[in-house]
């Protein structure tokens, strides 16, 4: 039997992908970086294959960055938009991206 988190997630990303648009990769950061990294950060942007996503202070920023490659992933797997790449900034350091 299939715990109700997974399948949760897989509707989730099936509706993501098909009714997301341009959004869905802003929609999707949770879901790829999981619930206790969700209510650190939170996805700002997204342009040209990258998604912005702000972060508390810098040593949250280097952290997430040593696990870009993985949230990139996971990403690509939820969202029908690439996402090349990640962009960490710090909160009330940089201007917000317009979504």
């Amino acid at each position: 039997m299939r715990p109700a988190s997974s399948t949760l997630k897989k509707i989730f990303a099936d509706t993501l992908r098909r009714e997301g648009g341009d959004n869905a990769p802003l929609l999707a950061w949770p879901l790829a970086c999981g619930s206790k990294v969700a209510e650190k950060t939170s996805a700002i942007g997204y342009a040209d294959g990258v998604l912005t996503v702000e972060v508390a202070d810098a040593t949250w920023r280097q952290q997430l960055e040593g696990l870009s490659r993985q949230y990139i992933v996971a990403l690509k797997q939820i969202s029908a938009q690439p996402v090349n790449a990640i962009k960490f900034v710090v909160r009330n350091q940089t201007e917000r991206p317009s979504r």
